[in-house]
């Protein structure tokens, strides 16, 4: 990754000189059916304020001509790494022209190649955040270098192009010639070709018509439900236009589900890039299709928040991501007709625990974080910047109101559409229609890292009546190694009193207030008859780790699965989940609380993420010598929900997910060999494709399923999410030549797709497999400086998160950790993404202590 490097000064130095006015983007792609390189030819015109030297970017294999204002340079001269220098400009216009060779690619960046095994066509896209519009075009890759961008593409006989411009008839000779663009940025133009198969509709309102289309390839085309994708489409424009009032920003709206993507979704303007595992070929919860809902409302957001308003540098991305996130879900919560109303539940118990879980790790940081270059962004996308940014956007909601929140929202869209801003731009127009001050908000919200602890602190008379009542705010020290001081924050919060009704915990009285300094009392609970349980931040106003009271606590542990509402339940195990991780609470205490309480959990998508947090405590957070026995009571507790789930039920289908995941015993893998050759069933169960892939992953990966039957159930699914799940599966099997053999064709090699090496490293780590993986810690530190200096960021990220030894659960792991950390020196991407694998084993070994001696 050396040389292609950007830092914020280089940045702003030469936003300062330059603005550009547009691009002609020349693409040959005739030959994408063979691979290798593809002719780009770039025109931009620019214009210099003043006489100077500067560069644009391009990453390509060849450049073969640079043209400025008519005068040809050498290319040896003058190209460089990612650059091509601009040197002795003149004021006023310039034109440059660029020749290249520019490569496909198999890592999702760029311009990326995958050639479908069904019917052997290629299938092109482009991914180009944060900075990869470079690898197809030249470009001065940088939000605040706004232009239009006209493509001119020649693709192959039947093939479909779109981009950001709506789609032309291509002449005789096969060349699409797109309208310019408005506006807008390098990193949210787009170009997808291929012979995808599409189906199109219409958004209509306020007299007005927005062309809707949907792309994949023919071999998804049967499992896509487009009617309910366009109907999520369409609530969400409905909602989003009443909210921003400001019409839908371009000409079409396409949405492409395309092949082999490393991210959800990608914004592109008005062509919507989003990862086709979303085409649901087997049966699924409706968690997953609230998360894909959620999914596509995200980039919808983002067409105004990001697209046609664009962040002046990628220290604003929180803003960008908080934003589409956080108006994501209200859609779903509030949206007439929405069919996921408990949006917010979801978003407490999945978001919420990954911000939770990131800002305690040495790398946390401020929402509002320092990026200094590119490499600080790349390795940003994270808990922070998408989770917590979107939970003090919801506290920043009740703080001004949410009135007054849109308002202020709809004064920043008319004020700076089609240009750059900053977090003070928003913020201003804000204090505006909501008379807050923001200022003090802002510095102890988004300019702080950390997270504040609330506990109830309150006395009760003889007769249980309260006689006093306080929340008391903490700071924790933030963890080893995090910069800057914990703070107390402003907290707009409800508290919510419970009382048990028939047998269910019903709320019976809530207070809004707000929570500042170390201790605030709350006299409207004062005198009232304390009740079974209290709950500081119900309804998930703000953002804190809360605690409760030993009565509260001890009425939960035999009735959290009766309160009426989901989200105080979610609410509760998310505060039992944080207490594990934190030692709190031993991990065989979560188990008995979870197994108490999951039968009566409504809502699927709560369940799911406790079958995951059960699974992942008992892994790495158990003491070793209680692990088995306590893995083996779960497996046979997953069998006994199966066997009394509602047949055909989301949570049948949950809990056979859950048993395949973890069984052990021989006879629990004689349930699962039983499912797949057909000779145990279960009513209602339909053990379709892709829960045949998990049950064969489990056998193989205990060594009760070989080569033959891997290659047999790839024959029945001959599709590339059959390849990958085989190569997960292979990579799985429990021999040390397989595993070493798994090794060689990740790190030794670079030749996998970027799905596939994510296939394959999934494959590769088995909790059950500690002794056969116990020799790659030494060597993954061996090769770790080389796998990040000689491969593309996406493709090093996963080897570096994804092989870290974090089951090996140990102090000689710390130890080997800090001997690399010391005598490498990485750069600072890498150092962060090592440092919070640590962080991972470290908190895990404090947590089987914990669980050791309970």
């Amino acid at each position: 990754m050396a040389g292609t490097n950007l830092t914020r000064e280089e940045a702003q130095e030469r936003a300062r000189l330059l603005s550009v006015d547009a691009y002609a983007i020349e693409l040959d792609l005739s030959g994408a059916q063979d691979g290798g390189t593809f002719r780009s030819v770039t025109t931009v015109t620019f214009e210099a304020r003043e006489a100077g030297s500067t560069f644009i970017d391009l990453i390509a294999p060849t450049v073969r001509e640079v043209v400025l204002n008519g005068t040809a340079l050498d290319p040896a001269e003058v190209f460089e790494d990612s650059r091509i220098a601009l040197r002795d400009l003149p004021a006023g216009r310039s034109e440059l022209r660029v020749v290249a060779d520019c490569a496909y690619t198999n890592t999702g960046e760029g311009l990326h190649r995958f050639v479908d095994p069904v019917d052997k066509q290629a299938y092109l896209y482009t991914q180009f955040e944060v900075a990869d519009a470079r690898r197809v075009f030249a470009s001065f890759e940088q939000p605040d270098l706004k232009g239009t961008f006209a493509f001119t593409v020649k693709a192959p006989e039947g093939w479909a192009v779109i981009s950001n411009s709506p789609t032309p008839e291509p002449t005789a000779d096969g060349v699409w010639v797109f309208e310019p663009t408005p506006r807008i940025s390098t990193y949210i133009t787009a170009l997808i070709a291929g012979p995808y198969t599409a189906v199109h509709s219409i958004w209509e309102g306020d007299g007005r018509s927005v062309p809707l289309g949907i792309y994949c390839r023919p071999s998804l085309a049967e499992h896509l439900d487009a009617d309910e994708i366009f109907a999520v489409t369409r609530q969400g424009f409905d909602w989003f236009e009443e909210k921003f009032d400001y019409a839908y920003p371009f000409a079409k709206y396409d949405q492409l589900f395309v092949p082999e993507f490393n991210a959800g979704a990608m914004e592109n303007a008005g062509a919507v890039t989003i990862r086709d595992q979303y085409v649901f070929r087997s049966k699924v919860t409706d968690a997953a299709y609230e998360v894909r809902a959620e999914t596509i409302l995200h980039e919808l957001a983002h067409m105004w928040f990001g697209d046609l308003v664009t962040m002046e540098w990628w220290n604003d991305l929180w803003l960008n991501e908080s934003f589409a996130t956080y108006t994501s879900i209200a859609c779903q919560a509030h949206a007439p007709g929405s069919k996921w109303p408990h949006a917010w539940t979801s978003f407490a118990n999945s978001m919420k625990t990954w911000a939770y879980r990131q800002d305690q790790l040495p790398s946390t940081h401020p929402i509002m974080a320092e990026i200094n270059d590119l490499a600080d962004v790349l390795v940003n996308f994270d808990g922070i910047t998408y989770a917590k940014g979107a939970s003090v956007l919801k506290q920043l909601v009740a703080y001004v109101g949410m009135d007054e929140f849109f308002a202020g929202v709809q004064a920043y869209f008319k004020r700076h559409a089609w240009g750059n801003t900053r977090l003070s731009d928003l913020l201003g127009a804000l204090e505006e229609t909501s008379g807050r001050d923001l200022k003090t908000w802002s510095k102890a919200w988004l300019e702080t890292a950390g997270i504040n602890v609330l506990r109830p602190e309150i006395t009760v008379d003889a007769d249980g009546v309260l006689t006093s009542f306080a929340v008391r705010q903490e700071a924790p020290a933030l963890p080893a190694g995090a910069k800057g001081q914990a703070v107390l924050r402003p907290h707009r919060i409800a508290i919510g009193a419970y009382d048990l009704q028939d047998g269910r915990l019903v709320r019976t009285r809530r207070v809004e207030l707000d929570v500042d300094g170390e201790l605030t009392s709350v006299p409207e609970l004062t005198g009232v008859r304390r009740p079974a349980v209290i709950l500081l931040n119900d309804d998930d106003l703000s953002y804190a780790k809360v605690r409760m009271d030993e009565q509260s606590l001890a009425t939960v542990r035999d009735h959290l699965g009766d309160f009426t509402e989901s989200l105080p339940r979610a609410l509760v195990w998310a505060s039992a989940w944080d207490m594990t991780r934190d030692g709190e609470l031993a991990t065989h205490d979560y188990l008995e609380l979870v197994l108490h309480g999951i039968g009566k959990e409504s809502d699927i998508g709560v369940v799911q993420s406790l079958h995951r947090q059960v699974k992942l405590a008992l892994d790495l957070y158990a003491d070793p010598a209680r692990r088995e026995a306590a893995l083996t009571r779960w497996t046979e507790a997953a069998l006994e929900h199966l066997t009394a789930a509602a047949p055909g039920s989301d949570h049948q289908l949950a809990w056979a997910r859950a048993f395949a995941a973890s069984a052990r015993t021989p006879e629990q893998l004689d349930v699962l060999q039983g499912l797949l050759d057909g000779s145990r069933t279960f009513e209602g169960l339909q053990i379709d494709t892709d829960l045949r892939w998990a049950l064969l992953a489990r056998l193989a990966a205990t060594g009760r399923a070989g080569e033959d039957a891997i290659d047999a159930e790839l024959v029945r699914d001959p599709t590339s999410a059959g390849e990958e799940h085989a190569a997960a599966v292979r990579a799985a099997r429990p021999t040390a030549e397989n595993k070493a053999e798994v090794w060689a064709s990740v790190v030794e090699n670079d030749k996998l797709p970027n799905a596939v090496q994510e296939a394959v490293i999934g494959g590769f780590v088995q909790a059950d497999q500690r002794e056969l993986l116990a020799p790659y810690t030494e060597r993954y530190f061996a090769a770790l400086k080389d796998v990040w200096e000689s491969r593309s960021h996406e493709m090093a990220q996963q080897i570096v998160v994804g092989l870290y030894p974090s089951l090996h659960v140990s102090q000689a792991t710390l130890d080997a950790t800090d001997a690399w950390l010391a005598e490498q020196d990485p750069v600072p991407a890498l150092r962060r993404l090592v440092t919070e694998a640590r962080a991972g084993v470290e908190r895990a070994l404090k947590a089987q202590a914990v669980d050791a001696r309970a």
